[in-house]
């Protein structure tokens, strides 16, 4: 299949209105009033919705590329305001279609996956909310605002947050401790107005479970997460998996590298350096590693490499570190044009590989499932959509070359294995925390603070943060973005890790086969529930007695190889 030749700077949306949204959903309303229209108005629907996904994510792209610019400011304003309205019109039609006399000839059009992820949508929103849900985007567009403006001083050099991970990883451990105290001083020096931030959000989001008739947040984060085949239980039973099977391994690993290099004791600063050479970096700039990826991507999947090339040719990539830009990496799509964005920050270390793979990953499955028919199937959920991006990471392996050098390949992945295995901890921590908080939203800073020191005393008992007293009293949370703008999307790249390392398990042995699979999957998008589509791609569900601990076990025994 030729894959067309489009350009970034030539995607335009028109700005949708209050007024031309009523007269559109008017229009779909009147043709499901009008016998035997019901194709041609969910048709209607679907192109209505797309052309308003395509312009959302357009303006939150450009805010996202430059926190400081007014003009971005001001249309993410606008966006954060309509989107309740655009909500409201979509879970009416929504609704009306949930309750139609003949809801088989629904399910027949749009699948009886996408009627049950309706029949969720409907439970979470109500005009009662609108100003609400305005207010919950306005907070998390002035956390990522407060963040994007950290200006901070390491080893004469002046750095933004994500510019600080070079020196993370650094040799020199004094160097190491200064980027920590860094960052953590600039939290501490916030920490008012972020606990101020957090206070409001949590007294939002549930103020609006609440009028949805929820006693707490948690079912309502849980239904916008669009978690149909899964709730609480089966996730705290996998965080108990990972405190059973994965903590004792990462303190294990971690005692090695303290052995290793002579310390008297890990400290926070410590645990970013995974290799006792160095961590392996990228073997050039930006411009090298899209060189490089387009040759890494062709010899995975011929289509990979000249769909990537189609995005780097095209403009669909900002991947460069630079002031004002908002922190982070992210995919986003434009499903009016059926190809996805990447966004990310460079910043010199082996992070850039992953999180380049990652967002690749998310990119390709989006591509790959552009065709399928109706918007609520061409994104899966997100833990299953971390399966696409997580499995791309450890896919790539035997490529690595290509991107640190044939010299650093072996030490690349190794590196990315353990720090893998390092991240489920806290992965889990996060979600833990979350469910905490939302089932006891009276708790105030410092008790919050405190419940996550007690987690990560849990889940990552070797965690010292000497004399940085923010995160030492358990401040660490403020730092992680998902736990303000994504309540409780967290613990899906946990799971998807999950999955993610039984595909590499699997290439192993029959690496055009497991590549075969992971495509496969791609294509599929979001046709299933998460459960469904790890069955589909030959996989075990986390949630399975036992499948993390298979996992944990073998990957133990390749690194001890």
């Amino acid at each position: 299949m030729k894959i067309p030749h489009l350009k970034f700077a030539e995607i335009h949306a028109e700005r949708p209105t209050r007024e031309g949204l009523e007269a559109a959903y008017g229009t779909i309303n009147a043709m499901l009033d009008s016998p035997g229209s019901l194709g041609q108005a969910l048709e209607l629907w679907d192109q209505e919705r797309r052309r308003y996904d395509s312009w959302a994510a357009l303006v939150h792209l450009r805010f996202a590329q430059d926190t400081t610019s007014e003009t971005a400011r001001a249309d993410r304003d606008y966006a954060d305001g309509l989107g309740p309205v655009a909500t409201g019109y979509e879970t009416d039609v929504k609704r009306r279609l949930l309750a139609a006399e003949d809801r088989a000839a629904v399910e027949a059009v749009v699948g009886a996956h996408v009627v049950r992820l309706w029949e969720s949508d409907v439970t979470t929103f109500d005009p009662a909310i609108a100003a609400d849900l305005e207010e919950e985007a306005r907070l998390g567009a002035r956390y990522t605002e407060l963040l994007a403006s950290a200006r901070l001083s390491v080893g004469g050099t002046v750095t933004n947050l994500s510019g600080l991970a070079p020196f993370g990883e650094s040799l020199d451990r004094d160097l190491r401790h200064q980027a920590e105290a860094a960052r953590w001083g600039f939290f501490a020096e916030h920490a008012r107005t972020l606990d101020g931030i957090y206070d409001d959000l949590v007294r939002l989001r549930t103020t609006m479970a609440r009028k949805l008739g929820f006693e707490t947040y948690v079912p309502l984060g849980y239904r916008r997460m669009r978690r149909v085949d899964y709730g609480p239980e089966q996730v705290a039973s996998f965080r108990d998996q990972v405190a059973a099977h994965v903590v004792p391994l990462v303190a294990r690993l971690l005692e090695q590298r303290r052995a290793t290099h002579g310390w008297d004791k890990v400290q926070s600063w410590d645990e970013t350096l995974i290799d006792p050479a160095g961590n392996p970096k990228p073997a050039g700039d930006h411009d090298f590693m899209v060189t490089q990826a387009k040759t890494m991507f062709e010899r995975l999947d011929p289509e990979m490499g000249e769909f990537f090339a189609m995005m780097a040719d095209g403009g669909f990539l900002d991947l460069k570190n630079r002031e004002g830009k908002a922190g982070g990496g992210f995919c986003t799509s434009f499903p009016t044009e059926g190809v996805p964005f990447i966004f990310a920050n460079f910043n010199g270390t082996h992070g850039d590989i992953n999180v380049f793979t990652h967002e690749m990953g998310h990119a390709f499955q989006n591509w790959k499932s552009r065709d399928l028919p109706g918007i609520d199937v061409l994104w899966p959920t997100m833990e299953a959509a971390e399966i696409n991006s997580m499995a791309l990471e450890f896919l790539t392996y035997p490529q690595m070359a290509l991107m640190v050098g044939e010299d650093a390949a072996d030490r690349f992945r190794r590196m990315h294995l353990i720090g893998s295995l390092a991240f489920l901890p806290y992965g889990v921590c996060v979600d833990h925390f979350q469910h905490e908080v939302y089932s006891n939203p009276d708790l105030t800073p410092a008790e919050r603070n405190a419940v996550w020191k007690r987690l990560e005393a849990l889940y990552m008992p070797w965690r010292d943060y000497g004399e940085l007293s923010h995160p030492a009293k358990g401040g660490r949370w403020q730092a992680q973005p998902h736990i303000y703008r994504s309540p409780f999307y967290y613990i899906d790249y946990t799971l998807a890790l999950c999955c993610a390392m039984q595909f590499w398990l699997a290439s192993r042995k029959a690496p055009a086969e497991t590549m075969q699979r992971y495509s496969d999957l791609c294509a599929e998008g979001g046709s299933a529930p998460f459960t469904e589509l790890v069955a589909s791609a030959g996989l075990i569900s986390p949630f399975a007695d036992g499948a993390l601990e298979a996992v944990v076990r073998e990957a133990e025994a390749v690194l001890a190889a």
